[in-house]
């Protein structure tokens, strides 16, 4: 549970007056190979993830992603979780296994098995994140290259 507290901490919305939110987001940090690979898969995100807005996210550091109100946030390059073992509970959308956090009512999903961790944070109000977890599994399986196989 602490995990996921932290990471709701390093996710907040910042508004502008009545122009354009921006969402501040913690990048993580991570090596040059990493952040090669999670500037590509940042890049190629949809200006729409359940039906919301893509935000401007601060700092602009190519590897976060926001969208909405309360902010859906991506961060991509983080460590490997703690939580992450070889009996975790993971479930697989479109070829690409996500650990969810907390494991009952998860609302921090991270892709694991991959070149990069891919951190995704989908507020409760949003509803079930099938159709994000759907979007990014595509994206992810394009662009963050899948580990020998098992190795998570």
């Amino acid at each position: 549970m602490r995990r996921g507290f932290g990471v709701a901490c390093a996710v907040a919305l910042l508004t502008a007056g009545c122009g354009a939110a921006n969402v501040q987001i913690e990048p993580p940090r991570s090596d040059g190979t990493t952040t090669e690979v999670c500037t590509g898969f940042v890049s190629a995100l949809p200006d729409t993830l359940l039906d919301t807005e893509r935000a401007t996210v601060r700092p602009d550091t190519g590897v976060t992603a926001a969208w909405g109100d309360p902010p859906i946030g991506v961060r991509c390059g983080i460590p490997r979780p703690s939580t992450l073992s070889p009996d975790s509970v993971l479930q697989e959308v479109d070829g690409v296994l996500w650990l969810p956090q907390p494991e009952d009512e998860p609302t921090l999903f991270i892709a694991v098995g991959r070149t990069a961790y891919v951190e995704l944070m989908v507020p409760p109000t949003y509803g079930p994140p099938a159709a994000a977890l759907t979007t990014l599994s595509t994206l992810v399986e394009e662009h963050v290259p899948a580990l020998p196989e098992g190795r998570l």
